[in-house]
């Protein structure tokens, strides 16, 4: 075993002693990972990273992924030696409120954090659409002699994220679509948190990795950094196929006991094995906290590295400003997440009466913005015949065009999030489309979207029980409230054509908050009060879309399809001389961020009477409803049988709609 040098091996050990310190201070944490990890991770940052601790947001830096969070101190005690806005006081603050340094790395918390990761499994398709989005930029905007997008995604992941089923789902991707600047560093301790890994994993890592078509590497010695640094300089030499390099380490190696074990993984392990640790490693200071001159002298070479790549960069950007002046202005646009002027203009007209389905419009609407947003870039889980979520003057995103912009995601919903996620945060607009009921399968990733407020839109069709025959198993009935209940996430349900193309426009507009569409599969009419007022109606979140036609009595409140279904019980109710106004409320999250003056002008407070419809469950709904209001619902599963019977067969008609109101 070739061993690090002198310096090396003191930079190795701070990190893991930093580590030790900050888990005690805390007395929560997981050291073992980042102890057994460090060589590896060292030898990545100091040797290969193309980083700027002066400016972490340069757009050519090289991406890094730790997908294995929980080891978090890992990347603390590496952001801070390498010189980012990380100070000592903050491993200090390790966990602790108001600290930047959480439990587990969050995008937009710390300096030089790229993506939130913890859940695991999840930093693997991040890295993944970090990759695409750096093939597809670099497709679209590189021109000879100009690669002004041309950088590496680094991942290091565990064991735990490699039994995650989305970690097979990306990987498979990944290797389908020859992301060769991909490089993923392989924690192979032999552990998980409950006990050893033989216990519960068994699969052949590089058997697994060559079938999805990766080039897999290995080193059996975790402390061998001239070993690591050969596999990873072989990696980048890799021209077709994404790398996985798998390391072998010890975790909590030097803890006295228990390294090598699953009782290494997390919790504090108290000052007396932490002074025998140290006495291992052979570290000579006695304070807590405490860094070598020499080893920030050693770091000092990340930072003077990357700032003279990025005055090269700069260099090269500006000559490219120059002979390419129009893409550079582009380029720059998107890099800053600016809309260009104009984007609103213009967007498709429906006419009134037009029965069109909203996920039919939000196709037209996608269309239109799609040939002046560069950036906008996405796909299906394998149903953009279904979704319509497809732009059609463009080409696939694909392994032979890579400047292509709509994505074959295949069947994997769960990774088809989570690597949005990555070209969101590499700078792109991602839309991602599937069945409502199928957002079960990729909800973890649409959390981490809205935790870490990345502007993805969600394209959600076939949104309730008039789905059909195709049965409960594809009829959504909790998912509007689940999501409703979300943090951070603006939920927009269009009642026609017209509050779709709205709909839109107000995804576009959010900079940090992701925008789901949920959209129905059947026709409904475009009306004629939408022309005026869905796009002021949507921004706001809900509306009177009918004013009683004289002194209203009460309020009938819906969303999507039901809202026809509420403006037809609306009429019926005016025969019998019972005079309501319709609200449509296509956004909860929307209206409650609205005054309450303009609140009380649209749900006023002295209409006591209020029936909400909707084809889903009631919860939440009471919130708009009142004390004295009531909620049709579905609070069941569906049935299969074709929409417009199971609608029927559910009570939801014109005349079960009148008579529930007039029991209020």
């Amino acid at each position: 075993m070739q061993t690090a040098s002198s310096v090396s091996k003191l930079s190795i050990n701070t990190i893991r002693t930093l580590t030790l310190d900050s888990v005690e201070n805390a007395q929560h944490g997981h050291p073992g990972m980042p102890i057994g990890s460090a060589p590896m991770a060292y030898t990545l940052w100091k040797s290969f990273m193309n980083i700027n601790p002066n400016d972490p947001n340069w757009f050519n830096r090289d991406r890094f992924v730790l997908s294995a969070g929980h080891g978090s101190m890992l990347h603390y005690a590496l952001l801070h030696l390498s010189g980012f806005d990380v100070a000592i006081e903050d491993l200090k603050g390790f966990r602790q409120w108001g600290s930047i340094t959480p439990g587990h790395p969050e995008y937009g918390m710390t300096p030089g954090v790229e993506v939130t990761t913890g859940p695991l499994g999840q930093g693997v398709p991040a890295a993944v659409g970090m990759a695409l989005a750096e093939k597809h930029l670099a497709s679209v905007y590189n021109k000879q002699a100009f690669q002004v997008i041309d950088h590496y995604t680094y991942a290091i992941c565990s064991d735990g994220d490699l039994m995650e089923g989305v970690s097979y789902e990306a990987a498979s991707f990944a290797g389908h679509m020859r992301l060769n600047k991909l490089i993923m560093l392989y924690d192979s301790n032999g552990v998980s948190l409950d006990d050893n890994l033989e216990e519960s994993f068994s699969d052949d890592i590089q058997k697994r990795f060559e079938s999805m078509g990766w080039h897999y590497l290995y080193v059996e010695d975790g402390r061998d950094t001239e070993e690591i640094a050969k596999q990873i300089r072989e990696a980048q030499l890799e021209e077709t196929k994404p790398t996985i390099i798998e390391v072998k380490n010890v975790i909590g190696y030097g803890l006295e006991g228990i390294e090598g074990t699953h009782n290494a993984h997390s919790d504090p392990v108290g000052q007396e094995a932490i002074e025998k640790a140290k006495t291992f490693y052979n570290w000579d200071y006695e304070s807590p906290f405490y860094v070598p001159d020499e080893v920030y002298k050693d770091f000092s070479s990340i930072r003077d590295n990357g700032s003279a790549k990025q005055t090269e960069w700069n260099e090269l950007f500006d000559r490219y400003k120059s002979e390419h002046p129009q893409l550079a202005k582009e380029l720059e646009r998107v890099i800053k997440g600016e809309l260009p002027a104009g984007w609103e203009n213009e967007l498709p007209a429906f006419e009134t009466g037009e029965k069109v389905a909203t996920r039919v419009s939000a196709s037209e609407t996608l269309n239109n913005l799609g040939t002046k947003l560069p950036e906008l870039t996405g796909g299906s889980a394998d149903l953009a015949t279904s979704n319509k979520a497809v732009l059609k003057e463009h080409d696939y995103l694909s392994r032979k065009n890579y400047a292509g912009r709509n994505v074959r995601f295949g069947v994997r919903e769960f990774a088809m999030g989570a690597i949005a996620n990555g070209m969101a945060l590499h700078g792109l607009r991602p839309f991602v489309s599937t069945f409502f009921v199928f957002s079960d399968y990729l909800r973890p990733s649409i959390r981490l979207a809205a935790l870490m407020g990345l502007p993805i839109t969600y394209i959600f069709t076939h949104d309730s029980i008039a789905v059909g025959q195709d049965g409960p198993t594809h009829q959504p009935v909790e998912h509007l409230a689940s999501f409703r209940a979300m943090p951070n996430m603006s939920l927009i349900r269009p009642a026609d054509a017209n509050e779709t193309k709205a709909a839109w426009k107000a995804a576009l507009m959010q900079q940090s908050t992701p925008t789901m569409l949920v959209l129905g599969r059947q026709g409904v009419p475009t009306l004629e009060a939408t022309q005026e007022l869905a796009e002021s109606g949507v921004m706001k979140g809900a509306y009177i879309l009918s004013p009683a036609k004289q002194d209203a009595e009460g309020i009938l409140l819906a969303s999507g399809s039901e809202v026809h279904l509420v403006l037809e019980a609306q009429s019926r109710l005016a025969n019998d001389n019972i005079y309501v106004d319709v609200v449509s409320m296509p956004s909860w999250d929307l209206f409650d961020q609205q005054s309450q003056e303009y609140k009380d002008a649209v749900l006023k407070p002295e209409l006591k009477k209020r029936l909400v419809v909707e084809l889903g469950s009631k919860v939440g709904w009471k919130e708009y409803a009142g004390d004295n209001g009531a909620v049709m619902s579905i609070d069941m599963f569906g049935a299969s049988a074709p929409g417009d019977e199971v609608i029927e067969q559910y009570g939801f008609t014109v005349e079960k709609v009148a008579e529930r109101y007039k029991l209020l």
